[in-house]
């Protein structure tokens, strides 16, 4: 009893640390904004150009937000309080000017205005009304009565969720919803907490798809490289894609030698010895429907599959392919967000079709569906609107000409260059919160330095991606780690927190084999070598965490 009134009082104690913490933190940024308007405001308005931009002060807005994020376990107002730094920045400390930038250039034009955006949300919401109309047709517990009898252990769910996730290789958003819906209930059966499983959705999201030349990311990469080299600079670039390829060596190699550490650990010990959510579940307050006793596993299988292939479909049609192009052009220049929408659409169409003629679900609990799956997707809405308003202040303070401008003198320093671009492409990514725009940012400047045609250019491209995927993987507002926290109904700050170590580890390894690959710029050299360094460093995590725990 006196252990636990010490554990107690040491989590109140540490949480009124971070309190105070956060409160000092906010404090600053407000004397930060009330030092720009005494010096920068003219007369009460803005002045035409901000005084910050193009400098570091770009990136500060993202940072005070994800500080402020994992301190005080709170998104939403962390996230508005680095949009309103932006805002100020903007503005030189005019309120008026910060406000209309905030709300008319940010959330309006930024955010909600924007047809990708748009086509995300709606996306969002099909996927989120399928995912109701599935449980209601009872397809996703006859498929965890299934998984119930086939796997049995730990590892053969995780390792189930890691191959599904593999095989969804098209897209991000789509892979982060999917594998979670399919894979809660028999993560849940095979006591897996909901960060675990939050982890392995996210690691084989991005990083997979950054492999994978049938994928919307490919298209994205593709659309930065010259003209009829983007599929064959892509492929040729996998091999030195070290993030991706040591993220899934990772996954593997944590489920073989069943281990933890970090903050992952103490949710993997509380869903042992049941609590799969160590007490935070942002999702208690969502309806769950009564498993219907016709369901059977087509049930689930059969509108996943229609998925994505409408999906596949989707994106080939915004690509051209009624109208002549090829299937490699035609995904090089698919619309992800049209694509999937219109695919989502088609499939969500067909689905109530198909659960109408099982006569397992009537027509007014397929209706009833809708509302209920945009229900469950308001809190991934609501972190993705305010992330997409954040990047929109960060873009306005010229965060792009700032990491040019490093760029441009750190040319000279060929062999060491793929492993500075791959830190600042972290940084960029994990500031901004997106993979692509680091891309559109990163790519075109490398392969000016060093042409597709010399040995370090596949390297340098490379880094750009895998620095991306890996800011995008850490980062509390990256899209694909919103998702993959609402694809698990995990608390988004807690699978930010218990997956940083495992991406910090990953991205340590990373950046020592590109120094490795600017000196041997040889796939067959320089990947065997960094997956070898990968098993090591977790061979000597396991070794400390064990004396740790003796």
């Amino acid at each position: 009893m006196r252990k636990l009134r010490n554990e107690l009082f040491g989590q109140k104690r540490q949480l009124s640390r971070g309190r105070q913490i956060a409160r000092i933190v906010i404090i600053a940024a407000v004397f930060v904004m009330m030092f720009a308007w005494t010096v920068f405001a003219e007369d009460g308005e803005a002045v035409a150009e901000s005084v910050f931009y193009g400098k570091f002060w770009s990136l500060v807005p993202p940072i005070v937000a994800i500080v402020l994020a994992l301190i005080t376990k709170e998104v939403y107002s962390s996230l508005f309080v680095g949009i309103l730094v932006g805002g100020f920045f903007y503005a030189n400390g005019n309120p008026l000017g910060a406000l209309e930038h905030i709300f008319s250039d940010g959330f309006v034009d930024g955010a909600l205005a924007d047809s990708w955006n748009v086509g995300i949300l709606v996306f969002l919401v099909i996927l989120g009304t399928m995912v109701v109309l599935m449980n209601r047709a009872g397809g996703s517990a006859a498929f965890g009565r299934w998984a119930a009898k086939h796997i049995k252990s730990h590892g053969g769910a995780q390792v189930a969720t890691i191959i599904l996730g593999i095989l969804i290789f098209i897209d991000d958003y789509f892979n982060c919803l999917t594998v979670g819906s399919v894979m809660r209930p028999v993560s849940d059966a095979s006591k897996i907490s909901r960060a675990k499983l939050a982890y392995l959705i996210d690691a084989t999201a991005a990083p997979v798809c950054i492999i994978a030349p049938i994928s919307s990311w490919a298209a994205a990469v593709s659309g930065y490289v010259g003209e009829g080299q983007g599929l064959h600079a892509f492929i040729a670039s996998i091999p030195f894609n070290f993030y991706a390829v040591l993220t899934i060596v990772m996954m593997f190699f944590l489920i073989i030698f069943k281990m933890d550490y970090g903050p992952m650990k103490k949710y993997t010990d509380a869903a042992d010895a049941g609590d799969i959510f160590n007490g935070m579940n942002p999702y208690s307050n969502t309806e769950e429907d009564q498993a219907n006793p016709k369901g059977r596993v087509i049930d689930l299988i059969f509108p996943i599959v229609v998925l994505i292939i409408c999906c596949i479909f989707g994106l080939i049609y915004t690509g051209g392919a009624l109208e002549g192009a090829n299937v490699v052009d035609a995904f090089a220049n698919s619309d992800a967000s049209v694509g999937l929408m219109y695919g989502g659409a088609v499939a969500l169409i067909i689905t109530i079709i198909y659960y109408l003629c099982r006569r397992i679900i009537s027509f007014k609990d397929c209706m009833g569906a809708i509302p209920e799956g945009f229900k469950s997707m308001v809190p991934a809405i609501l972190i993705l609107t305010f992330a997409w308003t954040l990047k929109a202040m960060t873009d306005s303070l010229g965060s792009t000409e700032f990491v040019e401008s490093i760029m441009a003198g750190a040319s000279g320093i060929t062999w060491f260059l793929p492993a500075l671009v791959f830190v600042i492409a972290v940084v960029i990514s994990f500031a901004t919160g997106t993979s692509w725009g680091t891309f559109g940012i990163l790519i075109p400047i490398t392969l000016a330095a060093f042409p597709l045609t010399t040995s370090l250019g596949v390297v340098n491209m490379s880094a750009a991606m895998a620095g991306a995927v890996c800011g995008d993987h850490c980062s509390p507002i990256s899209d694909t780690t919103i998702m993959a926290s609402a694809g698990a109904q995990c608390d988004h700050v807690t699978h930010v927190s218990t997956q940083l170590p495992y991406a910090i580890t990953v991205a340590a390894v990373s950046f020592v084999s590109y120094i490795i690959a600017g000196l041997l710029p040889n796939a067959a050299i320089a990947l065997p070598i960094a997956v070898a360094l990968m098993i090591l460093t977790l061979l000597v995590i396991k070794l400390i965490t064990r004396k740790k725990t003796a």
